[in-house]
């Protein structure tokens, strides 16, 4: 994956950054910075890529990532129409990988985070009882300064560290190459997918929008995001019919058309591959 990498605004090696996010759209390019990123969806859903993750995200995920991991977090189209009644809200918070060197020489202090630090570097996806109680602080911390910041910010830290609720995004086999290059026109391809998933799209008109042959975007697209185009798009199309599916006023066929797929066959076959079980049961599963 070679996406863009990002300066994040700091002020000191050990700032400890807090943003609040409150837009109508958000739009970021696959990115990677250089500091660990904790992000609370407030509001709003849409298209997560974390790593080689491809998946939904809602109000409500809690995901901590690792310095360098390459990602992107984009709306569904509805939020680009700008309406009062959609909005993207969210707290982020920034934070240096060793930031925890000076804290203690205590082995029982510091091998906890260090072991997060390195879960993170795949992205985890918290849930449970450690996520209600980060939630919790993360909605003051943004009104906190000092040390009263600091320390609030060491008690979510202490909650993940001690969590085994969660679950990792990017596989473990993914190789974070960490390089600049190429990063426009991956962040276009991605782009481009995400907002067109749902139609017909030839591998002529995708190499087109990466300016390459189709052979040599092949061999681009598999190098630089450890799978095929094929692969990548079917998992995109089958993270937003579960979302579909989940919604009672949707029939299966309705989400088998409305993810870009054109007979239900075809969509039965990778729905199957890529969630390991067929539509109907998916759905008999959320019910439940």
């Amino acid at each position: 994956m070679r996406p863009q990498l990002i300066d994040t605004p700091s002020s000191g090696k050990n700032t400890i950054q807090i943003k609040k996010v409150d837009t109508f759209f958000l739009e970021s390019p696959f990115h990677f910075h250089h500091l660990c990123e904790l992000v609370w969806i407030e509001e709003s859903y849409g298209k997560r890529i974390v790593g080689d993750n491809i998946a939904n995200f809602e109000a409500g995920d809690l995901v901590l990532m690792g310095p360098y991991l390459p990602h992107i977090w984009q709306n569904d189209p509805v939020f680009s129409l700008k309406k009062k009644s959609f909005r993207a809200k969210a707290t982020v918070v920034y934070f240096p990988q060793d930031f925890y060197v000076n804290l203690s020489d205590e082995v029982s202090v510091i091998q906890p985070i260090q072991e997060l630090i390195k879960k993170a570097a795949r992205g985890l996806k918290f849930y449970g009882a450690a996520y209600k109680s980060v939630t919790r602080l993360l909605s003051e911390l943004s009104r906190m300064e000092g040390f009263e910041k600091i320390l609030t910010f060491l008690r979510v830290i202490n909650l993940l560290t001690h969590s085994r609720e969660y679950e990792y995004l990017a596989t473990v086999s993914y190789k974070n190459l960490q390089d600049e290059r190429d990063a426009k026109r991956i962040n276009v391809i991605y782009q481009f997918l995400m907002q067109n998933f749902h139609r017909n799209i030839t591998l002529e008109e995708i190499s087109a929008v990466g300016n390459m042959s189709p052979t040599a975007f092949c061999r681009f697209f598999k190098s630089h995001t450890q799978k095929s185009f094929i692969q990548f798009l079917n998992e995109l199309r089958i993270g937003h019919a579960c979302k579909l599916l989940q919604n009672k006023d949707y029939s299966i066929a309705d989400a088998c058309y409305e993810s870009g797929y054109n007979n239900l066959a075809n969509f039965n076959k990778f729905f199957k591959l890529i969630t390991h079980k067929n539509p109907s049961e998916y759905r008999k599963q959320i019910n439940v």
